[in-house]
């Protein structure tokens, strides 16, 4: 027998952060790219697009940037919420 939890972040009952997200993040600064980062984590560009920006919407922050060369990186306050949430 195991315990199990998951914890995410709502605000206004609507998600946040979680796991997923943070999964998505780090692909993101793995791969330097959403597109390869979604098909990193088996899912839809679409659907990647959607969970970042609903984030940074709901943050009320930038959590990833353009570098030079079009690459994408995340943002400094991506990445400390990233730190807080492991």
């Amino acid at each position: 027998m195991e315990i199990k939890h998951k914890i995410w972040l709502e605000k206004n009952g609507r998600v946040v952060f979680g796991q997923g997200r943070d999964n998505l993040l780090k692909a993101i600064e793995e791969c330097k790219s959403l597109n390869a980062a979604a098909k990193k984590l088996n899912m839809s560009y679409r659907a990647a697009w959607e969970r970042l920006k609903a984030s940074e919407e709901r943050l009320g922050i930038k959590l990833v940037e353009r570098s030079s060369g079009e690459a994408l990186r995340l943002t400094a306050e991506a990445k400390a919420f990233i730190q807080e949430f492991d």
